[in-house]
């Protein structure tokens, strides 16, 4: 694992801001869905006086996820908010974008199609400067939901149904911003039935720890390993480091998985765990079990 010094975010989304990848629907009614505690939190971990600019790259909606961002931060007090409407490489390659993320203290990526963010930011300018500054600065915080959470890894599922996750091939994988390796989240997690396919994710990539997240519900990530559930929802982690029998590299594409001993923790707001150790821990606040049980600096 790679210990970076700045911070992730990654939360679960409720319905999507964009397309809906599964059934192609556009939601225009239920876009104030975050939880206000999970913006808060962006702004605290970033030791107040937050500026924020706010990626609409992933959705099909840009100018709506905007606006309903910069009224959710200001419902908690948070005014310093800018939104970059990016849409395409050349507008990743402009100069005051470039600027911006330059002097911003966090980042949030909104949610629709995740691969609109990878193929947009891809070997960037833009991306270089924003992993450079999480790797190297302790207050920077990168947030993402939905497609902005799933987008982090360098693994990233980028299609793949829910009902049909049990059979080999239904599951897509590219790769993804590079934030953090060795791990593969998964958005929407309990309302669209996705164990399926971060299952199958795994099992074709076991050396990754699949992160199932709920909606409303995220995972704070400190040092690219450290993290702590936060919402109201679950978190689950998938462990695939001990699978003994798996099918899936022998089989034909479309035939059912078959895995043997796929290790699966729940995990709610407090609750915690380290991905390097594969360790869940009951508590994750900084200065308890965390900085108790095991010193990962």
């Amino acid at each position: 694992m790679h210990f970076a010094k700045g911070k992730l975010l990654a939360i679960g989304g409720a319905e999507d801001k964009g397309t809906d990848l599964e059934t192609g629907e556009i939601h225009r009614n239920n876009l104030n869905f975050f939880g206000l505690g999970i913006l808060r939190r962006i702004v605290e971990e970033t030791c107040g006086n937050t500026r924020i600019e706010v990626i609409t790259t992933a959705s099909m909606i840009p100018q709506e996820v905007g606006v309903n961002y910069l009224d959710a931060f200001g419902k908690i007090g948070c005014k310093d908010v800018g939104v970059m409407n990016i849409r395409n490489r050349a507008d990743a390659a402009n100069e005051e974008y470039i600027e911006r993320i330059r002097n911003a203290d966090a980042i949030m990526f909104s949610g629709g199609n995740q691969l609109r963010l990878t193929s947009t930011f891809g070997g960037t300018k833009f991306l270089q400067i924003l992993l450079q500054r999480y790797n190297d600065e302790e207050s920077f915080l990168v947030a993402g939901t939905s497609a902005g959470a799933m987008a982090m890894s360098n693994t990233m599922i980028y299609e793949g149904n829910a009902t049909a996750a049990h059979l080999k091939g239904e599951v897509k994988i590219t790769t993804g911003l590079g934030f953090m390796d060795d791990v593969i989240f998964d958005s929407h997690f309990e309302k669209r039935g996705r164990f399926g396919r971060l299952a199958q994710a795994v099992a074709a990539n076991p050396s990754c720890i699949g992160i199932g997240l709920g909606e409303d519900t995220g995972m704070l990530i400190l040092n690219g390993n450290k993290m702590e559930a936060i919402g109201s929802g679950l978190v689950m982690i998938v462990d695939g480091h001990d699978i003994k029998h798996s099918n899936i590299a022998d089989i034909p594409e479309g035939n059912p998985i078959s895995i043997e001993n796929l290790k699966v923790h729940f995990c709610e707001k407090g609750n915690g765990y380290l991905a390097m150790e594969r360790v869940f821990l009951p508590e994750a606040v900084e200065g308890s079990v965390i900085a108790k049980q095991v010193d990962v600096e």
